[in-house]
């Protein structure tokens, strides 16, 4: 049967797949806790997806439909699946080393928990606006900006919070960024109008951001002992030999980044750069991976030590040992977390949730159930303001549903394009309500291929990192606050 054929579902039936998928994330968060994303989550996505293939047969889609829509859904992530694996193979990399713990050891002797937060906003938007990549700078400066946070006693949550929040901020305003240029050319205008209409919502956003951080970090977000700082920095030293040619590496990837190099191949280099350097600069901590690796018994041939070292620090979890009796027991515990990386191993289970959230969103948008819900939605609207709001909703929707913030960009884009000039509305606020809602909320949520990511890269859960992400969640309020107020709503005869 062809999807033409297949009838209108109700509103109920489209609603009722998301239902039970709430009613099944929020079972696992209650018995789960933390471990929910492990798993039970990915099998609550599965359930949701065929309870929506189910209402897709009744109304008269078929099976090869559905199923060429989960292939389409799940191809689209497979760029992100790819650079979530080099990921995986850089940090372990950057670990053996030494570039990750000589950012940490340096941020430590120039950070304070005073002006830490604030300052790993500013340093991630910097590092975010030069790349055009969130992904890229969560996953160099943001994992050893984690760690000097962690190291100063400051929560998880509001370190997470302040990287994100200032990454998202240089991605969205980036005119390297690919979510810079996708909502545009969906909206139909150019890209420089849409970044020059975006800072009258975002620069708002991201200052009420920093002076958030700046309170929470003079007002004390943590536990700062200076002792332990100390002991920290020594047993690094003790371990490593940090020196400052090693951020030649990280450097050199944020400058391919920014001369246009795709993610792929600018972490691809970035991970046998850091294998080199580990050659060169920490031969004891490359013995010391390969004798892991080797099941403790250690290599003579220096060849063949140095292969198993890059390998296993690519693929699998490797962890660094201290020398023995050089910090305190509470101190080796900390360093424990610090002076380890999952390689692309531990990226497997993410790359199981984005799949899994992708054929639930995939099932959904084959068998007409999103375009049911939105047109509900957008049936409500009575105003331009009201079409702003609407839009931002359907934008954080998108990314509730089809886990994909690129959805969230191109589907409302494409819905509600006639409808922002039937309102005399130019193009630009309709680009500009897609990144104020669809780029920057994707991050907050658990099972959207973006909170994935960043909560795999950080090893931070997404439900313990949300909260603290002001920039994301003040963004698509703005928006809407602009529209409601009528300030810089750019009229469409104003453009002819």
């Amino acid at each position: 049967m062809n999807s033409t054929e297949a009838k209108r579902p109700s509103l109920f039936s489209a609603i009722l797949p998301i239902f039970i998928l709430v009613a099944l994330l929020a079972a696992n968060v209650h018995l789960f806790g933390e471990d929910s994303s492990y798993g039970s989550n990915q099998i609550a996505l599965l359930l949701s997806a065929a309870v929506a293939g189910i209402v897709g047969i009744r109304i008269g889609n078929s099976w090869d439909e559905i199923y060429d829509g989960i292939v389409e859904s799940i191809s689209s992530a497979m760029g992100a699946i790819i650079i979530l694996l080099l990921i995986g193979a850089l940090a372990g990399t950057w670990l053996m080393s030494g570039i990750v713990p000589a950012m940490i050891y340096y941020g430590l002797k120039v950070l304070s928990p005073e002006i830490f937060l604030l300052a790993s906003c500013i340093i991630c938007s910097v590092v975010s606006v030069a790349t055009g990549s969130s992904w890229s700078t969560v996953a160099t400066v943001g994992i050893a900006l984690l760690g000097i946070g962690i190291a100063l006693g400051i929560p998880e949550g509001w370190i997470a919070g302040s990287i994100i929040s200032g990454a998202y901020f240089g991605d969205k305003m980036s005119p390297m960024s690919d979510t810079t240029n996708l909502a545009p050319a969906v909206a139909g205008t150019d890209l420089f109008t849409h970044i020059r209409h975006m800072v009258w919502t975002t620069v708002p956003s991201i200052t009420i951001s920093l002076i958030v951080f700046a309170i929470v970090g003079f007002q004390g977000s943590g536990d700062y002992n200076p002792a332990r700082v100390i002991e920290l920095t020594n047993a690094m030293d003790a371990t490593f030999n940090i020196t400052p040619f090693l951020f030649l590496v990280p450097v050199g990837v944020i400058l391919l980044i920014i001369k246009k190099m795709p993610a792929i191949p600018a972490l691809l280099i970035g991970t046998l750069l850091g294998g080199l350097f580990a050659l060169i600069y920490q031969p004891e901590v490359v013995a010391q991976i390969a004798r892991a690796a080797n099941s403790g018994d250690a290599l003579t041939n220096y060849a063949q030590q140095s292969y198993m070292a890059l390998m296993a620090s690519i693929m699998q979890e490797t962890s660094i040992s201290i020398p023995a009796g050089t910090v305190s027991p509470e101190t080796e515990e900390a360093l424990a977390s610090l002076l380890s990386a999952k390689g692309m191993a531990g990226m497997l289970n993410t790359i199981w949730l984005i799949i899994c959230a992708l054929t639930f969103g995939g099932v959904m948008h084959a068998c007409g159930l999103l375009k049911r819900i939105t047109d509900a939605l957008l049936s409500m609207v009575n105003s331009a303001a009201s079409l702003v709001a609407t839009t931002a909703g359907t934008c954080i929707f998108f990314n509730l549903t089809a886990s994909d913030q690129y959805l969230a960009i191109v589907v409302p884009g494409k819905m509600y394009a006639d409808a922002f000039k039937d309102y005399d509305l130019a193009p630009e606020n309709l680009s500009r309500t897609l990144e104020d809602s669809g780029t920057v909320t994707s991050v907050l949520i658990p099972w959207n291929t973006c909170g994935v990511a960043q909560s795999g890269v950080l090893g931070v859960a997404v439900l313990a990192y949300a909260p603290f992400c002001i920039f994301n969640w003040i963004s698509p309020l703005m928006t809407i606050f602009f529209a409601y107020m009528g300030w810089k709503q750019t009229p469409l005869t104003q453009k002819k």
